[in-house]
């Protein structure tokens, strides 16, 4: 069930905003001049894998769960992710003391499953390939009395995720551009209400990988495109469509939406390490690759990327690096 039926506002990111501070990090806004001199411009990262469980997502999560009523908070809480809405559900669940049951993939990155299990989620997995988990989930919450909060598709989860670049526009002010990560929209249509308030000539694009441009086809459709789980290597971004109250909002405000490839992730990875010194996991490149591809047309600007997580396994965030 939902506590904010209608399409979130700006006025709803503020809420968000106040309702988060005493639990969520305010994360730091950096810049590197290696980066300036290869974009030529002056390109400002929110980097959200400093915040609590290493991404954007405690936002949302934190802001949908305090808003349960306490008949929610005793029955518990179910959603679905591969890693991060995971981690960042059980997280804000245990400290709101809610029972909380995730359902991940099979193939769910080993840190984000150990994580979602150390704050104390009850783990369900399904097969991402052949299973559907929205179903799973549907049938669960319906079963056992549970409320479902999906990753992205809820206003509350919006609203929070709003508030990343609410703070990022308080800190840098306007911007000519911003660079958001796309997977089911829950960030890029968040981003964009904050955006059109704090800085309305801002151009928003929303950055997906290659092998999965539903987004993209959607916004040019102009209704919502579904497309096979998509294989590359940003496990957050391998959604399958965008929601309904993403798409109505990045429909509206969002300018366009481009792609990266998986070898312009671990491009941005290595870049992300040598010259910030910082660990991102490949989805939270997604803007940064995007930046880099389109510097033709940013030379000069004032550009925003927000980072949006940094949980990869290590093994595997080395192989990367290595390959």
């Amino acid at each position: 069930m939902s506590q904010s039926p209608t399409s979130p506002t700006y006025d709803d990111v503020l809420s968000a905003a106040a309702r988060i501070a005493p639990r969520a990090h305010r994360t730091p806004v950096l810049r590197s001049r290696r980066i300036n001199e290869i974009v030529g411009a002056d390109v400002v990262f929110k980097c959200e894998n400093f915040q609590r469980m290493g991404a954007f997502k405690f936002r949302g999560a934190f802001n949908a769960l305090s808003r349960f009523t306490p008949e929610q908070r005793r029955s518990g809480v179910i959603t679905y992710s591969s890693g991060n809405h995971a981690q960042a559900i059980a997280l804000a669940a245990r400290l709101l003391d809610i029972p909380a049951t995730i359902i991940m993939p099979h193939d769910a990155p080993a840190s984000k499953v150990a994580a979602t299990e150390g704050y104390g989620g009850k783990i369900i997995r399904y097969d991402r390939y052949t299973g559907h988990r929205e179903e799973i989930g549907r049938a669960l919450a319906a079963d056992r009395g549970l409320t479902l909060i999906p990753p992205y598709d809820h206003p509350d989860v919006i609203a929070g995720q709003g508030t990343a670049a609410k703070e990022l526009f308080d800190e840098a002010g306007d911007l000519d551009a911003l660079f958001v990560p796309l997977g089911g929209g829950g960030l890029l249509s968040g981003t964009a209400l904050s955006a059109r308030a704090l800085s309305p000539g801002c151009a928003l694009y929303g950055v997906e990988p290659e092998a999965g441009d539903d987004g993209r086809r959607s916004l040019r459709q102009g209704s919502i495109v579904q497309i096979d789980t998509p294989k590359t290597i940003a496990d957050g971004a391998q959604t399958q469509r965008l929601g309904t109250h993403t798409f109505e909002i990045i429909r509206r405000e969002v300018d366009d939406i481009v792609t990266a490839t998986d070898a312009d992730l671990v491009d941005a990875m290595k870049l992300f390490g040598s010259a910030m010194k910082i660990v991102v996991e490949p989805t939270g490149c997604l803007g940064l690759a995007a930046v880099r591809g389109l510097a033709a047309q940013l030379g000069g600007k004032r550009v925003g990327v927000i980072v949006s997580g940094g949980n990869v396994d290590l093994d595997r965030y080395a192989s990367l690096l290595a390959s």
